[in-house]
Parts: structure tokens; C-alpha cells; sequence
């Protein structure tokens, strides 16, 4: 009985000093390789395993024997890829019975070469995406773990993982895109592709990301992750695959920001993106434009081509195709710092913004307006409105607003060619350049208007209705009947008439029936109308018996008094054909006038011009006018001391060029007096002596004007008689 003990003992120790040394040390044999390669090949039946001794090692506790091979190679045809190990477990049982079977597979990889796992890879499957990814990658390493469990058919269950890094990678995409060291380390499992730890310069942008996650279910790929760059200063030309080709017009000198952002999106089998998602938090600090189509200089008179924006607080977030974007921050016109905020949304195409520009040290100028911001105040601008798909723009609501003054407009539709389609009301509350008041309201019924107000300064319209080009107009399809009634209307800083009142009518976008009536502070009158008829002619009627304010605008004619105005016009085809006639009235100071009188030897009338002013009884000038040219057929001006009969043409801001006759009143009576009979009735027998006449000729640009005089001895019938036409009417 002992002996049996003394036997079992021996036993039990041999068996667990074996177990023990099986299960620290292991054997290392050949005999099983093949059946090791031959599970390997399961995972694809192209891939050969090199392998050397193995080394086995005893789980007692698993009753499992774990299988390791050291630096075995993974051959492919004329490829081989060197692994740092392989490891596998078999169970205990199946190896007793000489039923060779895995239960899992570990393969380690050494650093290898991103070049050649694609190289290899290709030779397994060779797709085209591989052939481009094999393309573009240009240096880099790969390690990586990957952990195969098979069930009991020898098939590789879904459980399988993958995990492993990626250092200094480098790719290059048709010399657009460049990515250089690019680090990070991945995870796969069943459907699932995790990137962790990113770090990689983009173009020369600096990116980094925590977490980026792809997950296939079904046919679809879903993309969620982070992204983070750094702030630095950018080169531009880098960026042109994210900015996209700028137009030509267009010039970035310098961009510095950085940005927080996660994203989210899927991507079918097609590549095609779908349910893009994404939030961005930028830090703008520093972006300048060196050139841009905005021709702000009008608005803005420090305004340059180069804008600069700095420390903007942005947020950016797409959801369901609708981008918004939100913030505010530093902008520079000129050399000076203000404040701008603004608010985008593009929803399919429509875009809603909302904008507000604090001007604080700028000059701000609305000519049209006749507005100025004074320098010690601040001005507020806002702008909401909607840019349609269609191209249409509607402002909901455009405000300036600086003190007291204000300027509100709201819902204005502008066609895609900028053009006036629809307006809801506006309001004018502020005092102009002239220091005068304006404060009106306009206000939309059904389709028509009505204007109301308490003053308007109307010395810009005035100016800008004398020019004659029709060429333009700031309508489209506009078509609507405007009352007005003003109680105080301003021609100038200082002329102003009361209770303007009438109406107008626009069709096809022109001004199609104008009836306007006002009167002046000494109750003088002044009346205008103007009407398109059936053959298309634009009529124009207006009278004043008071013209001295208007005429006073003209600077070449100073100290105009008393007087009686009628002018008439018939329009057409761009071509107007006028009378102007102004009776009963005196001038003086006009510098033209004094010149040629001093030329002609008449410096008695000229003393006259300079000093009481110089009567006419009438004044009456035909001409035609189109696009900037004035024809003048005649004008003719008849007075107790002097008589002119002129004509010729002007273009405007370009040259003049005129020619007549000037004649002193005893002259003109010597010359009737001689007419047989007739003279006598109309002059009397007392004729007076002096200078018989002289013809001229005023040539040259408008600030540039040369006068030549010759004297004459006779005068024209055309002369006389308009004389005799005058002084019959007299």
C-alpha cells in the first residue's frame, strides 16, 4: 500500500511539475504549423502564413493550450508583410484527440509601412478605391492587433477586433488636398470603425479630434465626430479646397482663426452624403479682404476696398439642409473700429439675415437722402431681410438710426435685377446737410400710396429731376397711384412753399400723370403737371409766378428778380422739344453776360448788370434736349436797354458752344425808326446814338469759356422781326 502511495505521489508530481513547466515555459515544435496556416487561410483563402517554431503553452485553468508564434510573415504571392507574433488557444480536449481546432486567433503586427498593407491589401481584393488610396498615400506607418474568435464550423465569428495606430502618415490628393503627419489610433469591430487621438496638418492646418466614429448599418455608413484646429495664421492659397475658387474680384490676404466642431452624416455605398449635420464655434480673430465688388465709398467715404474683421465670436450650425450662422465683432472702414453683428440663415436655397452695423467714428452719407451723420454721434444700422430663391430680395426692415434722426423703411421687394418692385412704408425723421427737417411718412393701400408729412427737404429731388437721362429707372412692374400732401416743402435752405399738395400715377414703372400745386410764403404760385398721352408723348407744364427761387439755383445767374415762369415740354422717344418763357423780370451778376458786354464796348449796361441789374420784359428760349445734349434753336431776350437773339447747343459737362447777336436798345429803335411809316408809329422820331451791335461767340468747356465779339452794322430780318413780334405783344 505505501509503494502504490510512494507511486501516486511520484505521479502527482511529475504530472504537476509538467503542468507547471508546460504552463510556464511550453514546447516549441513544427508538428502542428500546418494546421495553424490552415486556419489562418480561413480568413482569406490568398494568405499564406510563414511560420518557424511555435511555441505552446499549458492553460490549466482553461484546460486550453495557447499557441504562440513569434516574427512569422504573412506571404502573398511575391509580397510577404512581416507580423511581430501570432497567438491562438485550443482547447485541451480537442488537442488529446488530435482534433486540431481554434477557438481564436491574435495577430500583432510590427510597424509596417502604409505603402506596402495597401499593396498587399490590393493584391487580395483589388478595388478601385484601393488603387486610389494607393495613389495618394505617401509615407507612414501602421501597427496594428487584431483579435479573430471562430465558432464551432471554424468560421470567424462577428465579434472580431482590431485595434492599432497610425504615425506620420502622409497623403497627397491630386495636389489639392495635402495631409501630412498624421497620427492617431483606430479600433474595428463588427460594423463599427472607431478614430481616437487625431492629430494631422490639413493643408497646413493644424487639426485635431477626440473622437471620430463610422458605423454601418444595413447599406449606410453613419459619421459622427469632433474636429479642433488650433489658432494660427493661415495661408490662403492653402486653403482654396475649403474655401472654394474665389471670384476674381475677390481677394483674402489674411485669415487667423480656430474652432471647436462636431459633425454628423451618412454616406451610402455611392459616396453620396446624406443628413449632414454640424456645429462649429470659430474664433475669427483675424480676416482682411484686400479687394471686394462692394462700392460702399458713396455710403462709407472711408471706405476701401480692404476690409478687416477681428475678434468675431462665430457659431455655425447645419441641421436638415438649414445653415445658421451667428456673430459679431470687430470691423474696420478705413482705419476706424466699429461694431458688427449678424445673423444668416440659408434654408434651401432662401436666405434670412439680420444685421446691425454700430457706426461710430465713420462719416456716414446718404445722398439721396441728403444725409449726413454728424461726427460726435453714433449711427445704428439694421437690415433684415429675406434673398428668395428666385433671386428676389425683400427687406422686412431697413433702420438708421443716429439721436433723433431716423430712417425706417420696411418690406421693400427688389427684383433680381435691383429694381423697385413693391414697398410697404416708410418714414423720414431727421435733419439733412441743410439743417432742415424731414418728417413724412409713406404708407401702402391695397396698391396705391399716400404721402403725408409735416416738412420735406426737396432741394435733392429737385436736383436730380434736372438731369435728363431716362435711360434708367429703379422700377420693375410697378404700376400705382401716390397721393401726397406736405404742409412745408423746402426748394432750397432758405425758399420753401406750403400745403404741397396732388398726386401721381406710375405705369410700366414710369411716371405716367403728375398734378402738383403749392404756395409760396408771399402767397406766389407755383403749379405743375405732366401726362402721357396715346402717341406716347410725355407733356410738361409748369408755372410759377414767383421763379426766383428756381432760377437762383443756376450759378451763373445771380440777383434774378420779380418775373412770371411758363414752361412747356413734349417728350418723346428720349427726345424733348421745350419753351421756356420768363416775362417782367431782371437780373444781375451774371458773369457770362458781363464779359461780353465789357468785350463789346458797352460798359455802361455793364455798370448797369453789376449794379440795379439789368430789366427784360421777355425772355423766351426753344430748344430740344436728349440724352445730355441741349439744341438751342433760339433763344431770345428783349429789354429796355438791351436785346439778345442766340443760339446753339450744349453738352453737358463736356462743351458749349453758342452764337448770336447782341444789340442796345437805342439801336434797335434807329433801326425801326428807319422802317418807312412803321418806325414812326412805334418808336416815335428821337433815336439814340452809341454802338450799333456786336455778334458773338461763346465756346469751351463749362469752366473753361472763351467770348469773341465783332462789331456789326446791320441786323438781320430774323432780329427784327422777333423785335417787331415782342414789341407788338407788348
Amino acid at each position: 500500500m505505501k509503494r502504490i502511495i510512494k507511486i501516486l505521489i511520484i505521479l502527482i508530481i511529475t504530472l504537476t511539475t509538467i503542468v507547471i513547466y508546460l504552463s510556464i515555459y511550453g514546447i516549441k515544435t513544427e508538428k502542428f504549423n500546418n494546421e495553424i496556416i490552415k486556419n489562418v487561410s480561413k480568413v482569406n483563402k490568398k494568405i499564406n502564413l510563414s511560420l518557424n517554431e511555435v511555441n505552446y503553452l499549458l492553460k490549466p485553468l482553461n484546460f486550453s493550450i495557447n499557441i504562440s508564434a513569434k516574427n512569422p510573415k504573412i506571404l502573398l504571392e511575391d509580397k510577404s508583410l512581416d507580423l511581430r507574433d501570432v497567438t491562438s488557444n485550443i482547447s485541451l480536449k480537442s488537442f488529446i484527440n488530435n482534433q486540431f481546432s481554434i477557438d481564436d486567433l491574435k495577430i500583432s503586427t510590427k510597424e509596417i509601412q502604409i505603402k506596402d498593407l495597401i499593396s498587399l491589401t490590393r493584391v487580395i481584393e483589388g478595388s478601385p478605391q484601393l488603387f486610389v488610396l494607393d495613389k495618394i498615400a505617401k509615407e507612414g506607418l501602421i501597427s496594428a492587433n487584431i483579435n479573430l474568435t471562430f465558432d464551432l464550423n471554424g468560421e470567424i465569428k462577428k465579434n472580431y477586433q482590431i485595434n492599432g495606430t497610425i504615425k506620420k502618415a502622409k497623403f497627397n490628393i491630386f495636389n489639392q488636398v495635402k495631409i501630412d503627419n498624421l497620427n492617431l489610433s483606430f479600433n474595428i469591430s463588427n460594423n463599427q470603425l472607431t478614430l481616437r487621438k487625431i492629430k494631422t496638418n490639413f493643408n497646413s492646418v493644424k487639426l485635431k479630434s477626440s473622437l471620430i466614429k463610422i458605423e454601418k448599418k444595413k447599406d449606410i455608413f453613419f459619421v459622427d465626430g469632433n474636429l479642433a484646429n488650433e489658432e494660427q495664421n493661415f495661408d490662403i492659397s492653402k486653403l482654396k479646397p475649403i474655401l472654394g475658387d474665389l471670384p476674381n474680384n475677390i481677394v483674402i490676404e489674411k485669415i487667423d482663426f480656430n474652432s471647436t466642431n462636431t459633425f454628423s452624416f451618412k454616406v451610402n455605398k455611392k459616396l453620396k452624403l446624406n443628413d449632414l449635420k454640424f456645429e462649429t464655434n470659430l474664433n475669427l480673430r483675424h480676416f482682411q479682404i484686400i479687394k471686394n465688388p462692394l462700392n460702399l465709398k458713396p455710403f462709407l467715404p472711408n471706405y476701401t476696398e480692404q476690409i478687416k474683421f477681428e475678434d468675431h465670436e462665430i457659431k455655425i450650425k447645419l441641421r436638415k439642409g438649414t445653415l445658421d450662422i451667428k456673430g459679431g465683432g470687430d470691423i474696420y472702414i478705413g482705419d476706424e473700429l466699429e461694431q458688427f453683428s449678424y445673423s444668416i440663415i440659408n434654408d434651401d436655397g432662401k436666405i434670412t439675415f439680420d444685421t446691425k452695423l454700430n457706426i461710430r467714428k465713420n462719416p456716414l452719407i446718404i445722398n439721396f437722402l441728403d444725409y449726413k451723420k454728424k461726427k460726435e454721434n453714433s449711427s445704428e444700422i439694421l437690415l433684415k431681410g429675406i434673398y428668395k430663391k428666385n433671386k428676389e430680395l425683400i427687406f422686412k426692415d431697413i433702420s438708421i438710426t443716429e439721436k433723433n434722426n431716423q430712417i425706417l423703411i420696411k418690406d421693400l421687394l427688389l427684383s433680381k435685377n435691383f429694381k423697385i418692385k413693391d414697398l410697404d412704408y416708410v418714414k423720414l425723421n431727421y435733419r439733412n446737410k441743410n439743417d432742415l427737417l424731414n418728417n413724412i411718412e409713406l404708407k401702402k393701400n391695397k396698391s396705391n400710396f399716400s404721402i403725408n408729412g409735416k416738412s420735406f427737404d426737396a432741394t435733392q429731388f429737385i436736383n436730380n429731376s434736372m438731369n435728363d437721362d431716362e435711360s434708367t429707372t429703379i422700377f420693375e412692374n410697378f404700376n400705382s397711384k401716390f397721393d401726397i400732401k406736405i404742409d412745408t416743402t423746402y426748394i432750397d435752405k432758405n425758399d420753401y412753399t406750403k400745403n404741397l399738395a396732388g398726386n401721381f400715377t406710375f405705369k410700366d414703372n414710369k411716371l405716367n400723370k403728375l398734378n402738383l400745386a403749392s404756395t409760396f410764403s408771399n402767397n406766389k404760385k407755383m403749379n405743375l403737371s405732366i401726362e402721357t398721352n396715346n402717341q406716347n408723348e410725355t407733356i410738361t407744364k409748369f408755372f410759377s409766378n414767383y421763379p426766383k427761387p428756381l432760377i437762383k439755383r443756376y450759378d451763373f445767374i445771380k440777383g434774378f428778380e420779380e418775373g412770371y415762369l411758363n414752361f412747356n415740354s413734349i417728350k418723346k422717344d428720349g427726345v424733348s422739344n421745350s419753351v421756356l418763357a420768363i416775362d417782367n423780370f431782371k437780373v444781375k451778376e451774371v458773369p457770362v453776360f458781363a464779359k461780353l458786354l465789357s468785350l463789346a464796348s458797352l460798359q455802361g449796361i455793364a455798370d448797369l448788370l453789376t449794379g440795379e441789374g439789368i430789366r427784360f420784359t421777355d425772355f423766351e428760349m426753344i430748344y430740344s434736349s436728349q440724352k445730355g445734349s441741349t439744341n438751342i434753336e433760339e433763344m431770345y431776350a428783349i429789354g429796355p436797354a438791351i436785346s439778345i437773339l442766340m443760339d446753339g447747343y450744349i453738352e453737358s459737362k463736356k462743351l458749349v458752344s453758342l452764337r448770336g447777336t447782341l444789340v442796345p436798345a437805342t439801336t434797335i429803335n434807329r433801326s425801326i425808326a428807319s422802317i418807312p411809316l412803321l418806325g414812326k408809329i412805334l418808336i416815335g422820331e428821337k433815336t439814340g446814338e452809341g454802338v450799333f451791335g456786336v455778334s458773338f461767340k461763346i465756346k469751351g468747356t463749362p469752366k473753361n469759356l472763351s467770348t469773341t465779339v465783332n462789331p456789326i452794322k446791320t441786323l438781320t430780318p430774323r432780329f427784327i422781326t422777333r423785335t417787331l413780334e415782342k414789341i407788338k405783344k407788348n
